[in-house]
């Protein structure tokens, strides 16, 4: 693990003076360009008048009671979703944004849209792969107007078996625009659900809980946060939070994980070329490295046998990410630290024109259907699907299946890093003015998330948020002794005491020096 702003570095520019401006920035410098030519923004207008006078078959489901439900800073709406209770079980629809409508395959727009691969969402802005007309208007599933869609319908039984699917092209309204404190404020009785929106919501707050009971436990169970941001008018960071993932988050997460599934068994069923989400079983040597972590750290373990296949490696990868949950609750503490050892562990999830099941959801066809808006693949596989259903696309070549997947799984990988920087940036310009508002002498609670042999990185808290990290050298932690990485990379041990800072252990440091256009933060210890 390193230092996360350590990449960065000056190329002679002006020092940003916000938050803002140095996210604005480090966009400019990793993409090389920001927004549209005009020519695609003329031709964005071109295709949203198109689309909406093409005549195609569609089921006109614009008086069904739905909703959608997404982040409170969100920019754009792939999806929506109605509910009604059919017997024991529910009948789910499924809405996501019809971009195949849209953009045509082989135009400049699509062109652009693939090279790009995908949005890159950073704190206070978003830079789209596709121009705003499209992503936050024509193709984006606001409420109170009509959009095209493609709707995935499924019947579900009371425990949460897929009974039947199908899917078409169709036009909806959302009736209700909902975030996820909304919708968890309803669940907590603090709140009351929109009419006409309040049964379906419960419909389909049932069928979530049910599609979740019957993964089984072949499906990892990593919980996450993600951090949020809030801004003033100058572009300054004024606040952030840790969002946990809770009721709402999983909701939708089990709905569009049930619509993916549906789409990639129908598209292997038709031999279809297409794009999956693909997720291969862990390496035996790397679990097995696992558990020794683990019981370094004096979590417990599930038994480990020798000579594990990779489907068993899986098997325990799953079992053990549903202990460290457990025992990091039990702790109070360790939560991130414990489940990054456990995502370490396995393989990375990628794109692939070939099906070879998803590990981490212990599901054996896997696609990302649900998010044309902002995932060039999805978009693929929206047009793979409505050629095989006949509804009017153009199903990719093998070959280009291949090379669009290859190149956005790259795509994927640069913008999570650079949506990363852009966290750690703006969390450093909150902790710059926390201190400067304070005492800078201040002591900050928090834990030890990462180890290197140089020293610890501490994620804390403070006032304005609870996002902030920042890098502690081993030299200031030693006290007379000299502080080694273990075998397990899980503790720096003292050589002589056998003193140990590990994984996950509660640390009180204060900072010695923010360079907040960097992201980097360094620490002290707060104590001896």
């Amino acid at each position: 693990m390193a230092p996360r702003g350590s990449r960065r570095r000056s190329r002679g520019r002006a020092v940003p003076k916000t938050a803002r401006d140095a996210v604005d920035a480090l966009l400019q410098e990793e993409l090389g360009r920001r927004g549209f030519r005009p020519a695609l923004e003329n031709e964005a207008r071109r295709a949203a008048e198109v689309a909406a006078r093409r005549s195609l078959p569609r089921r006109d489901l614009v008086e069904m009671p739905t909703f959608t439900v997404d982040p409170a800073t969100a920019h754009d709406f792939d999806d929506a979703v109605s509910a009604r209770r059919e017997g024991d079980g529910a009948r789910l629809w499924i809405h996501i944004a019809d971009v195949a409508a849209h953009v045509p395959p082989g135009s400049p727009l699509d062109e652009e849209a693939r090279l790009r691969g995908n949005s890159t969402y950073v704190p206070g802005t978003v830079e789209p792969m596709l121009p705003h007309v499209l992503s936050s208007g024509a193709c984006s599933l606001a409420p109170g107007v009509e959009r095209l869609a493609v709707t995935v319908e499924v019947e579900l039984s009371g425990d949460g078996r897929p009974l039947s699917a199908s899917i078409y092209r169709s036009r909806i309204r959302s009736d209700a625009r909902l975030d996820y404190d909304e919708i968890d404020a309803i669940f907590a009785g603090r709140s009351v659900a929109p009419e006409p929106v309040a049964e379906p919501l419960e419909v389909a707050r049932s069928a979530a809980r049910a599609l979740g009971e019957g993964r089984g436990t072949t499906s990892l169970d990593v919980e996450s946060s993600e951090p949020e941001f809030r801004f003033d008018a100058g572009g300054d960071v004024v606040g952030a939070r840790s969002v946990p993932q809770t009721e709402s988050h999983r909701l939708i997460e089990r709905l569009m994980i049930l619509a993916n599934e549906q789409v990639a068994r129908l598209l292997e069923q038709k031999r279809v070329p297409t794009i999956y989400r693909v997720h291969g079983q862990p390496d035996p040597p790397r679990v097995e490295r696992l558990i020794a972590q683990l019981h370094d750290l004096r979590i417990p373990t599930p038994p480990l046998q020798p000579g594990i296949s990779p489907r068993e490696a899986g098997e325990i990868a799953a079992e053990a990410s549903r202990l460290v949950r457990r025992e990091a609750a039990r702790r109070g503490h360790g939560r991130e630290a414990y489940t990054s050892l456990v995502l370490r562990s396995l393989k990375q999830a990628h794109y692939s024109e070939r099906n070879s099941g998803h590990a981490g959801l212990g599901s054996a066809a896997y696609c990302h259907f649900t998010s044309p808006i902002r995932r060039y693949p999805d978009l693929v596989v929206h047009r793979a699907l409505l050629a095989a259903l006949g509804e009017g696309e153009e199903a990719p070549r093998a070959a280009e299946a291949r090379e669009v997947s290859w190149h956005c799984s790259e795509r994927e990988r640069e913008a999570t890093r650079i949506e990363r920087d852009a966290d750690d940036v703006c969390a450093a310009f909150l902790l710059e003015r926390e201190l400067s508002e304070g005492d800078r002498e201040r002591r900050f609670s928090g834990e030890v998330s990462g180890l290197i042999r140089s020293g610890a990185f501490v994620a804390f808290g403070g006032e304005l948020g609870d996002v902030y990290e920042g890098f502690l050298p081993a030299r200031r932690l030693r006290a007379e002794d000299f502080l080694e990485l273990n075998e397990t990379e899980t503790a720096l041990v003292g050589r002589d005491s056998g003193r140990r800072v590990q994984l996950g252990d509660p640390i009180s440091v204060q900072v010695t020096g923010v360079a907040a256009p960097r992201g980097r933060v360094d620490l002290n210890p707060a104590e001896s």
